[in-house]
């Protein structure tokens, strides 16, 4: 007995030294894991993508692949001319810039903006005579990396000009915007800085908030919120250094997701163990026996939950994007540390006043016998007994209002965005881009790249000319001017390179835009039908190419996560038709959740579109967590079946459980919502999506369509087990 003792004090001691570890190396993991982030989207695409395999070609016309900064300079008024001498104010600055230093230089590292320079920066006038433009170019291979003090190059760089135009133009008549595709990687970089900070501070703060109305108690939140960082620690522990091995691609949305879903399911997980907890507290003397047994009867769903959103994260692998198969990963990576604390970490604390363990209830403190059977629940008892009495007018009626929601599905808008639509609020890049594009020819600033056999030039800049929105087609002759085909260089032979040659092709849209992504999406197709190895590469052909992607992965993926989870199911609830009704309620959940985003979206707020990305990842958000009230609801309700019935199990289940699991679900809806304080146009439609059909899920279909039709159904919903006989 004495030696079991020791055994288990000495694995008691392991274990909070071990979760010690954890919040030590772990914190300082999860402050460093915006270090390891990859924002550029061509490094997402697939190497069979068209634009890669044409990134991959055109290193040989150029050396290597260059990252455009673009400076443009207007009148500080917009009514008013650029003064006489902008010109000269503006070369002068300019020819210091090589010099800047970059904060943190050193040890290896480039020390000023002109070692990462690819050639010397030049003013070129617009045609219009109301700006000036100086184009730059990063040397790809160091844009991403880290200086002394872990800023990234890019980011530095646009930060280091930003910095020396506003003291190089104080005191002038003029104006200046930092942008191209470097300042929009600068831009939301920056966008992404707040995950750390305000995202989790806005979640956990939202949760605690969430919690002290649940518990009613100084003490439990606390406990709750703890459990929850730790798990965070552990996530950020393994999910960063798999991203500096090169293991993983984590990118700002995928870290922002991660906090977003460890804090949900810890919490989640927390407030089913401590409700069931509290039952065996009622029943038993000993805290740690009631432990036990609220820990093994918890073990099932919780596992179920976990191993189902698991499954749906992990269906992301199957993504021809890495941005989206990453996350699989990084998410599952979340989910088994959340569901690790939950089940070692919080039941240390919950225990750790030995006997007295009941005064964290404080002032609710459960009392040995005095509600054996749990026979009052309030309102939910109320609930069930209405919805028992009601049930084919309430599963119907219920059903009804979700298929009406859904019916505006179809009009949900995700044939993507243009690059300036990402933000939500007024940035640098964006506004220069807005600039940019009034006195410059925006097709100019990224021009397409075709690659294509050189006795096939002359058929693909013919058939390129040909294309509505372009404005030339012109063969690579090594150097030219910004703003269309160079005249001077008109009579030099293009570059060939192993018999291939490049064509630089303009359109009158910008590579950011919906418009200038059509254009080359025509383009493509005119080319490929008189040179079919050709290849159209280029920023707007990248974003196609992601677009595309997105759209294929949507087609493959979502039947996929159907399939696995209703795997899941049948295994847990050892049924076929309760497995596939709670997965019909749940789709029909997630349809009618975007139906109402489609309403909100095109007609309240006014977005522009949406990435295909975004009703990806919230079907396998909705699907896979949506699901678990349900499963909460269910294990509870065969449990008390085997007992004195499915009717009777049903009212019982959902008295019991439906305090605790709607106090999950506002739970996880809220720190989605969280989400949106990051002003980027997916994540907040992503933080609506989901936090919304979570509230329907937990509302609408855990509270009133699931146990509704099942009551109704009775017995036979358990078919083919032996209690539907």
């Amino acid at each position: 007995m004495l030696r079991n003792g020791v055994v288990r004090g000495l694995a008691i001691l392991v274990l909070v030294a071990g979760w010690l570890a954890v919040g030590a190396f772990g914190g300082m993991s999860q402050g460093q894991l915006s270090q390891v982030q990859t924002n550029d989207s061509a490094a997402f695409l697939p190497s069979s993508a068209e634009s890669t395999r044409a990134a991959t070609e055109a290193e040989a016309f150029t050396e290597g692949q260059a990252l455009p900064v673009l400076v443009v300079i207007t009148a500080d008024r917009a009514d008013a001319a650029l003064p006489a001498d902008a010109i000269g104010t503006v070369t002068a600055a300019v020819e210091q810039w090589p010099d800047l230093p970059l904060p943190g230089a050193g040890a290896g590292n480039p020390a000023t903006v002109g070692d990462v320079l690819t050639a010397d920066p030049v003013v070129v006038p617009s045609e219009d005579g109301e700006a000036l433009l100086v184009p730059l170019s990063l040397d790809a291979d160091q844009s991403d990396t880290l200086l002394a003090n872990d800023e990234r190059v890019t980011g530095a760089v646009v930060e280091v000009l930003r910095d020396a135009l506003a003291d190089d133009l104080e005191g002038t008549s003029l104006q200046s915007w930092v942008t191209g595709p470097a300042g929009f990687v600068a831009d939301l970089v920056t966008a992404f800085g707040g995950i750390d900070g305000v995202l989790l501070l806005v979640a956990l703060g939202a949760v605690l908030v969430i919690l002290v109305l649940v518990y009613r108690s100084p003490f439990l939140p606390f406990l709750v919120i703890i459990n929850a960082v730790f798990a965070l620690c552990a996530a950020a522990l393994v999910v960063y250094h798999l991203a500096d091995a090169g293991v993983l691609t984590l990118n700002g949305q995928a870290q922002g997701i991660l906090s977003i879903l460890v804090v949900g399911a810890s919490v989640d997980y927390a407030l089913l163990i401590v409700a069931r907890y509290r039952e065996e507290l009622r029943l038993v003397e000993s805290p740690a026996a009631a432990m036990r047994q609220a820990l093994r009867a918890s073990l099932e769903p919780i596992s179920a939950s976990a191993g189902t959103v698991i499954a749906g994260l992990l269906c992301l692998l199957l993504s021809d994007l890495a941005s989206n198969r990453s996350l699989g990963p990084v998410g599952a990576i979340g989910i088994v540390a959340a569901y690790a604390a939950s089940f070692s970490l919080l039941p240390l604390m919950l225990l750790m006043l030995g006997k007295r363990s009941r005064g964290l209830f404080w002032p609710r403190r459960p009392v040995v016998d005095s509600d054996p059977t749990h026979s009052s629940h309030g309102l939910w008892e109320k609930l069930a007994g209405w919805v028992g009495r009601q049930d084919r007018k309430v599963w119907i009626g219920t059903t009804v209002v979700l298929l009406i929601a859904a019916a505006f599905l179809p009009t949900f808008q995700a044939q993507g965005t243009s690059q300036s639509d990402v933000f939500r609020t007024q940035v640098d890049s964006v506004d220069g881009e807005k600039v940019l594009a009034e006195h410059f020819p925006a097709g100019a600033v990224q021009p397409a790249t075709v690659f294509v056999d050189a006795d096939e030039a002359q058929d693909v800049i013919e058939a390129a000319q040909g294309v509505d929105g372009v404005l030339s087609a012109t063969p690579y002759t090594g150097a030219s001017s910004f703003g269309g085909p160079p005249s001077q260089e008109a009579q030099q032979p293009p570059v060939e390179v192993d018999g291939r040659v490049r064509i630089d092709v303009t359109t009158e849209a910008g590579a950011d835009t919906s418009a200038g992504v059509d254009a080359i999406e025509r383009v493509r197709t005119a080319v490929h039908e008189v040179a079919p190895d050709a290849l159209v590469g280029g920023a707007a052909a990248e974003t196609l190419d992601a677009q595309d992607a997105g759209t294929r992965d949507l087609r493959v993926i979502v039947p996929v996560v159907l399939i696995v989870i209703l795997l899941i199911l049948m295994l847990l609830l050892r049924s076929v038709l309760a497995a596939v009704l709670l997965m019909l309620a749940n789709v029909l959940s997630f349809a009618a959740a975007l139906g109402v985003a489609a309403v909100v979206f095109n007609h309240v707020l006014d977005y522009p579109g949406a990435d295909p990305a975004v009703p990806l990842y919230a079907f396998t958000f909705l699907i896979a967590l949506g699901v678990d009230y349900s499963i909460f609801l269910m294990t509870r309700v065969r449990e008390e079946s085997l007992k004195v019935g499915t009717r009777d199990g049903v009212r019982h289940g959902l008295a019991v459980t439906g305090g605790v699991i709607t106090s999950a679900g506002v739970v996880l809806a809220m720190t989605f919502a969280a989400l949106g304080v990051i002003p980027l146009l997916f994540l907040a439609q992503l933080a609506f999506i989901v936090a919304f059909g979570v509230l329907v899920d937990t509302l609408v279909v855990r509270s009133l369509l699931v146990p509704a039709l099942v009551h109704d159904i009775g017995d036979r919903v358990w078919w083919p087990s032996k209690i539907a006989r």
